[in-house]
């Protein structure tokens, strides 16, 4: 059997097929039949099923591109694993859920299917907690969708957390005003907010306090209405400030919390708030707990190892110190 699938342009077929030719390489290797790249044409031959499979691969990928996205070796790969499944269906309509268009005009979306049950957790509770490792992304999607909310006008400004871990939660030593003292921590959620928002628009919504700092410390004691609140790095939170940010919850508000139970960075034989939380509220109306894993990673494929490197060891090694 013989396939043609044809692109716009030239730099379309890079983009699918990636950098000399990269990704089709991945594919080939997982496939017997012959797969040619002229020009912007791609020619498939081989047995009818292997075909086929290859066809709606190349397919879903176009689709993805043409939607706003850089294709990755990540999304090669793990479109390539949903196609030998069988799983065609669950993976367009993975490609197909935009949460919305950033200011440099590229579309987010989820990536794995993990991330689409984190996006439909978050959509559908009124506090959601995000569990997983380093990649996942965990805090970009709550900052998308937290974004999402305020531009539907469904909350009227979104609020950042972040625990200090290092300098205690006592941010009076360090140098500048509040804002300046907490910026550090919360570089991850400036960053994916510049990116989403663009630079102007992010400056402005800060300096209107739609887009607010507040640092875990000095949370206590308010009630928060009409609000998308995200609290990040959560597995550094004591039981007792975790209690206290999820009281804070208001009406017309959402939360997200996000954190990696396996880096925790509080002092020795103090309870995470995370863990903690992740067994008391389980099975509680309206809190979704949603964990995502290894196979969630979308950075480069090697964090996906690291991470299944440092489980193996976890679960048997023992850390050795030299003399």
């Amino acid at each position: 059997m013989e396939k043609r699938i044809g692109f716009t342009d030239n730099q379309e077929a890079v983009a699918v097929l990636g950098r000399n030719d990269e990704n089709l390489r991945i594919i080939s290797e997982q496939f017997a039949g012959k797969i040619t790249a002229r020009g912007d044409e791609i020619i498939i031959r081989g047995e009818d099923r292997e075909t086929e499979k290859i066809s709606d691969l190349l397919a879903e990928l176009l689709f993805l591109y043409r939607e706003g996205n850089r294709i990755t070796s990540h999304d090669v790969r793990y479109s390539l694993q949903m196609i030998q499944e069988g799983r065609k269906d669950k993976l367009h309509q993975m490609f197909a859920d935009t949460v919305l268009i950033t200011a440099k005009g590229r579309s987010i979306k989820p990536k794995t299917l993990g991330q689409r049950v984190y996006l439909e957790a978050i959509r559908n509770n009124y506090i959601t907690i995000g569990i997983g490792p380093a990649g996942t992304g965990k805090t970009y999607l709550a900052v998308a969708m937290a974004v999402f909310s305020l531009k539907n006008k469904e909350v009227e400004r979104i609020i950042l957390t972040r625990p200090a871990v290092e300098a205690g939660e006592k941010l009076g030593f360090l140098p500048g005003d509040l804002q300046e003292k907490v910026d550090p921590y919360l570089r991850p959620l400036y960053d994916a907010l510049d990116d989403i928002l663009g630079m102007d628009t992010f400056q402005k919504f800060m300096s209107k306090n739609i887009i607010e700092v507040a640092p875990l410390a000095y949370m206590r004691g308010r009630t928060l209405d009409d609000s998308f609140i995200i609290l990040d790095e959560a597995q550094n939170t004591t039981p007792e400030q975790m209690k206290m940010f999820l009281t804070r919850m208001g009406f017309g508000s959402k939360m997200v919390v996000t954190g990696d139970i396996t880096q925790v960075d509080l002092p020795h034989g103090t309870c995470s708030g995370l863990r903690q939380a992740r067994q008391v509220l389980a099975g509680t109306r309206g809190i979704e707990i949603t964990v995502l894993n290894e196979t969630d990673v979308v950075r480069h494929e090697i964090v996906g190892r690291i991470i299944k490197a440092y489980e193996r060891f976890e679960r048997g090694g023992d850390c050795q110190t030299s003399q």
